[in-house]
């Protein structure tokens, strides 16, 4: 223990000579610094005053501007909205040939899916209906799944689907405005093309075709000069783009005769096209079963084939068009043949309502859904297409007129007017139809917006 108290003292010993050997060392040092403070002057004493007063407003202002700010670690947690932002619409265009079900998913939808869409819509619109060019557009939203097919300009069908629901569905009705024009045009080269200069679309184009086929043949009847007028009420959506017209009253001049049209609605439920005295534009038969096309060969009883080489009698007239152009029937009547016949290739054979009428359209493509023997088919309906099946060198629709079974020429067929404006219903048409033979008589122009 002696031993250990000794040790201990000479360790602090020790200590003490080394902390006095060390004071002259730090007194040397003060002593140093004075004497260059001294030397510096005055102008190094303001120097380090300039410093210390920097850094203590730099020290001062961190101090004020943390302050004024939360700590990181105590900044409050902004609430943030659970439900998204709703995704962009999606859509997609039918094509020849496509149908809802592949359209539907296309869209992301599955087989399964696309079928109770389908099965949903039935009560409202049936998507077996649709057509190429019309449009699906799907809207996916926080709690729902909303799909749109544009019908027509007029119509949208609406369906939509909730969580854990059923597909529901209904018919959506576009607001429109309206307008009333009058417009007119000279055939030069075609009726298409003096329309489309003229400022009528294709579609109104066809219906003027289909008010005046019962008394001009589009195919052969044409001449330069013939002119048209059209008193027609244009229809728009909310964006401006034209979705509909109607063509209220019509004028065609054909070869120097004139002919024309007054829309009135005989009954309730259906409006039809007159003549200015109240008779029916409508006849038994059309004048032609394609709307418009050219005669490449008439009706003959000594013809030169021109694939067998031979003369025989051609009982029947061909129009000329493009492969898949629609036929139409010239009249009612039930399909007493639908299928291959020898050199007509696909033809139909339809018997007329009076019995002793029936006519043939061969050489087609295709014949129409839904064309089968003992079907019942309407004046004007589409039973088939312009095609080259059987004995042909090209695209062309060979038409027959029989009586009794006899094949006789189509183009010198009279045909006989369906019923006039009743009686009871004169005066009314009388009024509209004298309005609008004034505005046939008026020059183009723009009349009104509804």
């Amino acid at each position: 223990m002696h031993q250990d108290f000794a040790q201990r003292t000479q360790s602090q010993s020790t200590e003490s000579k080394q902390s006095k050997l060390a004071m002259p060392g730090m007194a040397s040092f003060a002593r140093g610094t004075r004497l260059k403070i001294l030397t510096w002057g005055l102008p190094g004493i303001l120097m380090l005053c300039l410093i210390a007063v920097l850094l203590f407003r730099s020290e001062s202002d961190a101090r004020t501007y943390l302050s004024g700010k939360p700590h990181e670690e105590w900044l409050s947690v902004m609430p943030v909205s659970a439900a998204l932002p709703p995704l962009a619409p999606q859509r997609t265009i039918l094509e020849q040939g496509d149908n809802s079900i592949s359209a539907l998913q296309r869209l992301g939808f599955d087989r399964t899916q696309a079928a109770l869409i389908v099965d949903a819509s039935k009560p409202v619109f049936s998507l077996h209906d649709v057509r190429a060019g019309h449009m699906f557009e799907r809207r996916d939203n926080a709690s729902s799944v909303e799909i749109h097919y544009t019908v027509d300009g007029l119509h949208r069908l609406h369906l939509v689907r909730n969580e854990n629901e059923a597909w529901r569905a209904e018919m959506l009705i576009s607001s429109v405005s309206g307008r009333q024009i009058i417009i007119s045009g000279s055939i030069e080269d075609s009726l298409f093309l003096a329309a489309a200069k003229a400022g009528l679309d294709d579609r109104t184009a066809m219906n003027l075709v289909d008010i005046f086929s019962w008394d001009v043949d589009f195919s052969r009847d044409l001449r330069q000069g013939d002119s048209f007028k059209v008193v027609c009420d244009e229809m728009f959506d909310e964006q401006g783009k034209v979705v509909g017209t109607t063509i209220q009253a019509a004028e065609f001049i054909n070869q120097g005769k004139v002919f024309r049209a007054i829309r009135f609605m005989a009954d309730a439920d259906h409006a039809d096209y007159f003549s200015p005295d109240g008779k029916s534009m409508r006849k038994t038969y059309l004048k032609s079963p394609v709307k418009y096309s050219r005669i490449s060969s008439r009706f003959s009883t000594a013809r030169k084939h021109p694939v067998l080489g031979y003369t025989r009698a051609h009982r029947g007239v061909d129009y000329a068009s493009p492969s898949g152009t629609p036929i139409r029937t010239i009249g009612e009547g039930r399909i007493i043949f639908a299928g291959w016949k020898g050199g007509y290739g696909r033809l139909v054979e339809i018997q007329h309502i009076n019995h002793a009428h029936s006519t043939r359209y061969g050489h087609m493509r295709k014949i129409a859904k839904g064309i089968t023997k003992g079907a019942r088919v309407h004046q004007g309906q589409t039973i088939g297409y312009v095609g080259m099946s059987g004995v042909a060198t090209g695209p062309h629709l060979h038409f027959e007129f029989r009586v009794r079974g006899q094949a006789v020429n189509p183009l010198t067929v009279r045909h006989t007017p369906a019923e006039p404006v009743p009686t009871g219903k004169m005066e009314a048409f009388n009024s509209i139809s004298g309005q609008m033979v004034r505005q046939l008589d008026a020059s183009p122009m723009m009349l009104a917006w509804e």
